[in-house]
């Protein structure tokens, strides 16, 4: 499992009983999740402000106490606004922190053997920046896309808060498959690619997207913009019963030719009470050797 151990403004207290206590600096949040279908070993920490699920769909927030409409939280070097939505999330996916580090370390090597080349990355279904803003830090040139203008607007904000915004960073509000298509027209090419698509959604336009159809030829279609020096393409999937060798598979069909390694595993945060773990998707990986 690649597991996201390094925080230290985040951790799951505990998990259990279809929900997960989470400490967001000095914010604890209860939140549903369904993956943990274990008893909860103790139910008597205090939660600040907790999740309830509505039975019509989608639910809403019940408050312990008054809570800042938003508030930040660090993660080595880099700083994130975090605040609670309607639909239970919080701006961002903490176990992400690991593939964050995992792409930094490509970036790293790749300017070390080849000092002075530029590395760019294309950021799909890129929300509110969180990877963007790890790979501007290493000195990658980023192109972050997702569909929502509100979204992209949050991960300027995360830049602005990291410091970065003087970066080479392009935000753009677009279908990701389209984005692709143009890029490949103007024949521009990426030393990284990753994507998290979620299982369904819409474009700007209505595009409709579900990842069980548009995964593999979205990932066909970026071949076209992967340069010859490209280091890595990592896909990140939340869909319930999208295992991780699924995107093994995936991976391979498509970079068949191209040399390089492709893996697989689970992506999880630890549970600091009764050393459980709390699996949280999966992530697919191909890297070329720098």
């Amino acid at each position: 499992m690649y597991l996201a151990s390094q925080w230290k403004d985040y951790e799951i207290i505990d998990a259990g009983g279809g929900d997960k206590l989470e400490r967001w600096a000095d914010v604890v949040l209860l939140r549903p999740d369904p993956q943990a279908v274990w008893p909860m070993a103790d139910t008597r920490y205090p939660a600040d402000a907790r999740y309830v699920r509505s039975n019509t769909g989608g639910g809403y927030w019940e408050y312990k106490k008054q809570l800042p409409e938003s508030w930040r939280v660090r993660y080595r070097d880099l700083t994130f606004i975090v605040r609670p939505t309607g639909f239970k999330h919080t701006g961002l996916f903490p176990e992400q922190a690991v593939n964050w580090d995992y792409m930094r370390s490509v970036v790293r090597r790749f300017k070390a053997a080849h000092p002075g080349e530029p590395f760019r990355v294309l950021n799909l279904f890129a929300y509110t920046g969180g990877a963007t803003c790890a790979l501007a830090a290493e000195g990658a040139e980023v192109v972050h896309v997702d569909a929502a203008k509100s979204i992209v607007q949050w991960a300027k904000s995360n830049i602005a808060e990291c410091g970065l915004s003087d970066k080479p960073v392009r935000f753009i509000v677009d279908d990701c498959m389209k984005f692709v298509q143009r890029e490949a027209r103007r024949g521009r090419v990426y030393e990284g690619i990753l994507m998290d698509p979620p299982s369904y959604g819409r474009g700007p336009d209505g595009e409709m997207w579900r990842i069980e159809n548009g995964l593999y030829p979205l990932v066909e279609a970026c071949l076209s913009i992967l340069s010859p020096m490209a280091s890595f393409f990592l896909i990140n999937s939340y869909t319930t019963g999208l295992a991780p060798a699924v995107l093994t598979d995936v991976l391979k069909v498509a970079m068949k030719g191209l040399g390089g390694s492709v893996g697989s595993d689970e992506v999880g945060l630890p549970i600091t009470r009764g050393g459980l773990v709390l699996p949280c998707g999966a992530t697919g990986r191909w890297e070329r050797e720098i």
